[in-house]
């Protein structure tokens, strides 16, 4: 008998309609997500239904209906554990879905947490700060240059040519815009001048695997070569995305695989990273629920550079999900 996969997601267009900003609604995905999706699920077996975001959820579940797993990728929209409210919703009705738990996506949202069990783990991390408001800039012991950006961000929500600042006047103009614009805690962390990365990880634990590491290069032209939120939304016009290989390839998978097991991230998503001047290679954040738009999103990006279909993707989360939840009911 086939399974019945829920599919619970936040569509941008739903919340552009009701006026939200744009920027603000950045990580949400569009209906060819969404139809992507459901395609790929339904070709490996499964039976569908479209949920949506976490207010439809609540009014499925208080109906009494229910399916055998739900494929979140809910954003959330308020709050610190705004990622975490539909795996914890799903968990008070023992229902399983797939990608990383409601822990680790709050604390994967919290950049400074993460960073600092990431570190702990051994990790070659960046020194960081958090400033929560204008008198705790004076606080900030990390020589410049410096990177700001909003702590609770995704999607380059916030990031700009503005956010590379090189002293105490640019930091504190830089931090009080962010603080007015995007009202949450600022992260400032040491500006890492080498060459970025991003890894694609599917598995959990021990069986967690790299399938690809991609190389980012932004023109110059746009927003000073900065991946930003602008050039997220130009990339055709100013992103390079290539595979990389050989040793390189191998300390950018170390170090991704080190911090998406010291986080214990499950089942799919990405790792960030970059070189310092003497090709070093830090951690700079993870996204447990890295977007699936088979078009533009980095992951099903650098799969298909590494001839990896958007099938075999969503076939190979799944199979991770399957395999955790089986081994998790074996006693």
């Amino acid at each position: 008998m086939k399974k019945t996969i829920g599919l619970t997601y936040d569509l941008k267009d739903d919340y552009l309609k009701k006026g939200y900003d744009r920027e603000l609604v950045a990580e949400f995905d569009s209906i060819i997500t969404i139809d992507a999706l459901d395609e790929a699920l339904q070709n490996y077996g499964y039976n569908t239904i479209r949920i949506g975001n976490i207010f439809s959820l609540v009014k499925f579940l208080n109906e009494g209906k229910r399916v055998d797993l739900v494929f979140n990728i809910c954003e959330g929209l308020y709050g610190t554990a705004r990622e975490s409210q539909v795996p914890a919703l799903l968990e008070a009705y023992n229902i399983d879905c797939v990608f990383s738990s409601q822990l680790v996506l709050a604390t994967a949202l919290n950049k400074a947490i993460a960073k600092t069990i990431v570190r702990a783990a051994g990790v070659p991390t960046a020194d960081f700060a958090v400033v929560n408001n204008m008198k705790q800039i004076e606080d900030v012991a990390i020589k410049y240059p410096l990177f700001v950006k909003p702590l609770y961000g995704g999607t380059g929500i916030g990031i700009s040519s503005r956010s590379l600042v090189k002293n105490k006047s640019s930091l504190t103009t830089e931090v009080e815009r962010q603080l007015r614009v995007y009202k949450q805690p600022i992260l400032v962390e040491k500006y890492l001048e080498g060459r970025e990365f991003t890894v694609g990880i599917v598995g959990h634990g021990s069986g967690a695997r790299a399938i690809a590491t991609m190389e980012i290069n932004i023109d110059k032209s746009s927003d000073n070569g900065i991946y930003s939120y602008k050039s997220k939304s130009d990339y055709l016009d100013c992103a390079k995305y290539s595979l990389v290989d050989g040793i390189i390839k191998q300390d950018c998978e170390d170090v991704a695989l080190d911090a998406w097991r010291s986080l214990d991230c499950r089942d799919g998503g990405r790792v960030d990273l970059k070189m310092d001047k003497h090709n070093q290679v830090y951690f700079l954040e993870v996204n447990p629920l890295a977007g699936l738009n088979p078009i533009d999103s980095d992951l099903p990006i650098m799969c298909k550079l590494k001839g990896t279909s958007y099938q075999q993707l969503i076939n190979a989360i799944m199979d991770s999900a399957n395999f955790r939840i089986a081994s998790k009911n074996i006693i």
